[in-house]
């Protein structure tokens, strides 16, 4: 598996969930598992308000960074759809991360592709892994290849059989996050 990734291994993950999800989310929870080398910490957001959850984000980054004793750089942030778009905001704002992960970027609502959510992308300049479904209604490959260079940072978008929840995909996606992340394909034994 070839691809973008970080140049140093982060020294933790938070990860969030989609508007009508939790922090139990099956994916995040995947990811969670799958992950053992590094810290992840799983965050409800319990808001479908972009402000309100880059707020809970903020306030999540100054818990984990604090208790991992690590500045905000050092962590990557990211989730499915409404959690991962939340995460792109909150950076594009300011907040410091070493990278992003995308799953299922909600490009823009079913149905209506004139409603982009792409006006703060130019501000994101980490190293951002995009993941989707190939039929993905939130966005389809040839409207992520036309928005995506709007990013300033490097991305790395990946396309994965099935639609805005492709759970049966989760091995593969999990894989590609630990790729992203520096980490072996396979979990390493603790």
């Amino acid at each position: 598996m070839t691809g973008l990734q970080l140049s140093e291994r982060p020294a933790g993950l938070l990860l969030t969930p989609g508007a009508s999800a939790d922090a139990d989310d099956q994916t995040l929870v995947a990811i969670d598992q799958q992950i053992p080398e590094l810290p992840v910490r799983r965050l409800t957001l319990a808001t479908t308000s972009v402000n309100n959850a880059v707020k809970k984000i903020h306030a999540a980054v100054d818990e984990m960074s604090s208790e991992l004793g690590v500045s905000p750089d050092r962590l990557v942030y990211g989730g499915r759809s409404f959690g991962g778009r939340s995460c792109s905001v909150a950076v594009s704002e300011g907040l410091a991360a070493a990278g992003l992960v995308l799953l299922s970027y909600p490009l823009h609502p079913p149905g209506k592709p004139e409603k982009l959510r792409t006006d703060h992308f130019a501000g994101i300049e980490v190293p951002t892994l995009l993941v989707s479904g190939e039929r993905d209604p939130f966005g389809s490959p040839a409207e992520f290849e036309q928005h995506l260079s709007s990013i300033a940072g490097p991305t790395d978008m990946r396309w994965v059989p099935g639609n805005h929840s492709p759970k049966a995909q989760i091995p593969a996606i999990v894989g590609m996050i630990r790729q992203f992340l520096g980490l072996s394909e396979q979990p390493q034994a603790g």
